[in-house]
């Protein structure tokens, strides 16, 4: 069996990075259309379509919190303009410039390039989309080597559902395609050992499609109060759709919170904004975290499930949205709820900070890091099911 080579995988691992981009950019895209802050405009005596000003934007992206200061917020849209993604309206600035000049996003001229790599990645979309909403789907919890991965799918069933579904008209066809995917960062084997093969390894989706980015994930660094893998289920979520769709809860620094907030209905949302512009959560903070120094020592999982521990165990279903669950898993053996968004699914349905998480949809977790927990609770079903043990109060 062909293993996968350290060129193929620098090649996905690039292309990857591309996708990223390219789905990063596209959430901003619609953002924008949504906060009005793309609309047609007049300079000159003559009008440019669906543009923004510059200088405008970068004060949008540090008050929607994302980019700390002007600086990351034009490095940002550099990365955008590196991409073919943004441009300015008359192609006469090759770099973003904080200043009130005109920029459109090229899918919103007609003029972004659709390439072999971006036709490959709107396939690789189209394909995840179709298999998550899929009534029967082919991606499940499996096992391979006694470790137990979500959402996986064995080559050969993938190559069936191709052509079932009439994506591709004989398996030789689809192993190409599949081939492709990978080669591109789009799925992997779940080990990253082998190339795809129509055989009954596992693979799974490399990229989730439906995450909410953070724009500061573009450039490489944590530039974020919490330090959280990009792959974290946490994501910011809309707060008062109906009002103001452009509002989004954002990250807070860290601060001591004497008592945890009960939970949140998403439906009681709109009665907690401030009365800031904008609508933003001002008080109590946007993020809920758990506070370091309530822990006055570790625990064990001995004496988290010593009979008689002071803890009462809790089995929560959280229905995910198109943005995530809204927490923070951190720590290890056993790891801990670190921060809940309050206006998030997790937060309606129970999960509070600092309960210790026993387990993620029926796979015992005590033993994990904070890192596995997170990719099991990305790559699984939209419904959440977790156990959760709370201290007694």
């Amino acid at each position: 069996m062909e293993s996968l080579g350290s060129s193929v995988k620098k090649k996905a691992t690039e292309r990857h990075h591309k996708a990223e981009v390219l789905i990063a950019g596209e959430q901003l895209r619609l953002r924008l259309h949504d906060s009005k802050l793309i609309k047609d405009r007049r300079y000159h005596l003559r009008t440019y379509p669906n543009c923004f000003v510059a200088k405008e934007l970068t004060d949008w992206l540090i008050e929607h919190k994302e980019a700390p200061e002007r600086e990351t917020a034009i490095r940002l849209m550099q990365e955008l303009m590196a991409h073919n993604i943004v441009h300015h309206v008359c192609d006469k600035h090759s770099e973003y410039k904080d200043a009130k000049l005109l920029y459109r996003f090229r899918k919103d001229d007609g003029t972004f390039p659709l390439d072999k790599n971006v036709k490959v990645f709107m396939r690789g979309q189209s394909l995840y989309e179709s298999l998550i909403n899929a009534e029967d789907s082919i991606m499940k919890v499996r096992e391979e080597s006694s470790i137990q991965y979500q959402r996986t799918f064995p080559g050969c069933e993938l190559i069936d559902w191709l052509g079932q579904n009439g994506e591709t008209s004989s398996r030789k066809e689809a192993v190409e395609l599949c081939r492709t995917l990978l080669e591109h960062g789009i799925i992997q084997h779940v080990t990253l050992r082998h190339h795809f093969f129509d055989s009954n390894l596992l693979y799974h989706f490399r990229i989730n499609f439906r995450r909410r980015r953070r724009l500061t994930e573009l450039l490489g660094e944590i530039l974020r109060p919490v330090q959280e893998d990009p792959d974290s289920p946490f994501c910011l979520r809309k707060l008062n759709p109906e009002t103001d769709s452009t509002s989004f809860l954002s990250v807070q620094p860290n601060k001591e919170i004497k008592a945890p907030l009960s939970a949140v209905r998403r439906s009681s949302a709109t009665s907690l904004s401030g009365g800031g512009p904008g609508g933003y959560f001002n008080s109590p903070p946007g993020l809920v975290e758990c506070n370091p120094k309530s822990v006055k020592r570790v625990i064990t999982n001995e004496e988290l499930l010593c009979p008689g521990a002071p803890y009462i165990k809790k089995t929560i279903a959280i229905v995910g949205d198109a943005v995530g669950w809204g927490i923070v898993v951190r720590g290890g053996k056993p790891c801990h709820i670190q921060a809940v968004d309050p206006g998030g699914p997790a937060a309606a349905a129970g999960i509070k900070v600092c309960q210790f998480v026993f387990s993620v949809n029926s796979t015992l977790v005590l033993q994990l890091d904070y890192k596995t927990i997170s990719h099991l609770i990305m790559t699984g079903p939209r419904t959440l099911v977790m156990e959760v043990m709370e201290a007694i109060e």
